[in-house]
């Protein structure tokens, strides 16, 4: 019977145990004495990187790869990870101890090398074959004290592990010894060895900046002119030493300016297989108000300017007039299952789901935001829409719908999941893409698709490349069986969504929403009140279609700022419930009461928030400033609603006159509606 294989586990828990007694044995040997400094030296270094290289495999290790069902899985792999973390402490703390006070050997023999080059010039450019020996040794001892030895921090960095040297800008570091991992052994001023990142380290012995370049040349062009004797030979070796200086400099500058969080986590192996860049984050981040709601909600001009190409009235019933357009669907995002879960050192701050109407190549709508909820008992599952007591949260509401009046035979849905992050050692804040997928609305005939379930397998790299599937549960090798292929399906990672149909009151309400947008179906009404104070005011008030002057509309100018801050629509949704539950049938089909009735409460609930000095700025998935700004929310709106029962009114202006609310000092841009600037 052929002996029974191996999983990888058990592969890394034997090379563990391989590694920790080489290292009992090598500090056994450094105790007794037996072995000398420079053999254990050397076999330290060798456990070292043996150490971090099974670490690395480590990480990188994941259920699936097993060829069988391993029990407690994600406990024994925490355990082999604290191990290796144990022995690459001992490791290094033993290496501190065995390293020379000088520099290595391989560093020594890099200046020795340096000086030969150094004398092989000034032979060449001097002719001076008659130095004696004592003047070749005087020059061998001052290569090794060549400032090629002495580096400069470029930044501030704090050691995480024991070990590691903290040092600041512009400390001064001497190299003792460089290895091929980039973590080299520095000693600082105060005598104090320890491990730095090669990264933050520059050669020479000062930071240069564009000021310190200027003076050092001025510094020496007139030392050139003092010592006009001095040789051609070593003026062009001072020359090519500043420009190779300058041009590793501004390399390094330059890597480290385009470094951000998600690329460490990635060189330390933090992020899971799959996992990249969040580009829709990037492009909410790069490109302004392009790709926001509150741009496409705007009214767009037509071509000539002089009138809109998506807003009109009906002249008999005073209504906006209803416009069809190619796309206009509802769907419900259900779950995601198998999503990987970040590494160690990382705390998630919001799990979330961007999507976007796309075409394969660009996107075609504003980009809209999910929060998705976790369970830690079910770390792999995000889900949507959850049961909750009074009103879901449009953060959180995965019902949407998608207004879009593109006929490109690829037009679909983009759905790209991502998590905000902070690292825990740094506090650094980052953006994660955990894989996309994207949706054809349309069958291989251009017919529309079918309103039911469908699930979409993610995929990694970029949604703008071709399609690569994330094979991050899959195992090993070609499976043996179609049992093992069913295996492998399920443990992919995927979404599941859902399209569904409206009732008859949500179609007519989309059908007088722009041309496009995508946003939650539970503000649908809300942008149906505003689309028709859009239209009155633009369409009926103005004098002539050509006057472009300021129109004083405080809800038009702030309505769309709504869109970017969703707890501040979600207070408007809340006040205006309220409002409609007193109303009658006969009031509630009355669109100028509604309309009359919409302002009061938009100018005595969400308006005087927006402009409430209490009230932080808003800033996605940061738990303090939310926390914050739901207390604000909820002490003012309360507060608001108290004074109107005791005034006895329905709504209105005197709260901003009310001494006991502050509200900040009234703004020309925060009354009146700028067309030109505003419409699309």
């Amino acid at each position: 019977m052929p002996p029974k294989r191996k999983g990888p586990l058990q592969l890394v828990q034997r090379e563990v145990d391989e590694i920790k007694k080489q290292v009992d044995s090598l500090v056994k040997d450094v105790e007794s004495g037996n072995g000398y400094t420079e053999e254990a030296f050397r076999r330290c270094q060798e456990l070292q990187m043996s150490a971090e290289k099974t670490q690395r495999t480590l990480i990188k290790l994941t259920k699936a790869d097993e060829l069988a069902p391993v029990g407690n899985y994600d406990q024994r792999k925490q355990e082999e990870e604290r191990r290796l973390q144990d022995i690459l402490e001992r490791v290094t703390t033993l290496s501190l101890e065995l390293s020379p006070a000088g520099p290595s050997t391989a560093a020594g023999d890099a200046s020795k090398e340096d000086s030969d080059d150094d004398d092989k010039d000034e032979d060449d450019d001097e002719d001076s074959s008659d130095e004696d020996t004592d003047d070749d040794d005087e020059v061998e001892n001052q290569a090794v004290k060549t400032p090629s030895q002495m580096y400069t921090a470029l930044s501030d960095f704090k050691g995480e592990q024991e070990g590691d040297l903290s040092v600041q800008r512009g400390e001064i570091l001497k190299i003792i010894r460089k290895t091929a991992d980039g973590w080299w052994l520095a000693q600082d001023t105060k005598g104090n060895t320890g491990l730095v990142p090669k990264t933050y380290l520059k050669i020479g012995s000062g930071v240069d900046d564009d000021d310190d370049e200027k003076d050092e040349d001025d510094d020496d062009e007139n030392d050139d002119e003092e010592s006009e004797e001095e040789e051609d030979g070593e003026e062009l070796a001072d020359d090519q030493e500043k420009q190779s200086s300058h041009s590793n400099w501004s390399t390094v500058k330059k890597a480290l300016s385009g470094l951000d969080a998600t690329d460490v986590l990635s060189a330390l192996g933090a992020i899971p297989a799959g996992f990249g860049t969040s580009h829709l984050t990037k492009l909410l981040e790069e490109e302004g108000q392009t790709y926001r709601g509150s741009h496409y909600v705007q009214p767009e001009l037509s071509q000539s300017q002089l009138s809109f190409s998506d807003l009109f009235l009906d002249p008999d019933t005073g209504r906006v007039r209803p416009r069809q357009v190619q796309t206009c669907l509802c769907f419900s995002l259900w779950s995601c299952r198998m999503i990987p879960t970040p590494g160690v050192g990382v705390q998630v701050l919001s799990r979330h789901i961007r999507l976007c109407a796309f075409d394969k190549t660009q996107v075609l709508s504003n980009i809209h935001t999910v929060r998705a909820t976790y369970n830690s008992k079910s770390p792999k599952t995000w889900s949507f829409s959850p049961r909750m007591t009074g009103i879901l949260p449009s953060l959180l509401d995965g019902d949407c719908f998608l207004r879009c009046n593109s006929a490109h035979p690829n037009l679909g849905i983009l759905f790209e999941l991502g998590v905000t992050f902070i690292r825990n050692s740094t506090g650094d804040r980052g953006n994660l893409s955990c894989g996309w997928a994207y949706l054809k609305l349309t069958d291989d005939s251009g017919n529309p698709l079918p309103n039911r379930t469908y699930e979409l397998t993610l995929n990694s790299g970029s949604p703008f490349e071709a399609e690569v599937p994330m094979e991050i549960a899959a195992t090993r090798g070609s499976p043996a069986s179609v049992f093992q292929q069913m295996l492998q399906a399920r443990r992919l990672p995927k979404l599941i969504i859902k399209l569904k149909s409206a009732n008859s009151r949500t179609r007519t309400q989309l059908s007088i929403l722009p041309d496009t947008l995508l946003h939650s179906l539970s503000c649908v009404h809300l942008l149906a009140l505003h689309r028709q104070l859009l239209a009155d005011t633009l369409l009926m008030d103005r004098s002539t279609m050509q006057n472009a002057d300021l129109i004083c509309s405080p809800i038009l100018s702030t309505f769309p700022v709504l869109f970017d801050q969703p707890d501040l629509l979600d207070a408007l949704r809340s006040a205006w419930l309220e409002a409609e539950t007193s109303m009658s049938r006969a009031q509630k089909r009355d669109l100028p009461y509604l309309k009359q009735e919409f302002v009061k409460v938009y100018m005595s609930s969400v308006y005087f928030l927006l402009h409430s000095p209490s009230l932080p700025p808003h800033r996605l998935a940061d738990p303090p400033s939310e926390e914050q700004r739901a207390r604000v929310l909820f002490s003012t709106l309360d507060a608001l609603k108290q004074s109107q029962h005791t005034s006895g009114t329905s709504g209105g202006l005197e709260v901003f006159v009310d001494p006991e609310h502050q509200h900040h000092a009234f703004d020309i841009t925060e009354l009146t509606f700028d067309l030109l600037n505003m419409a699309r």
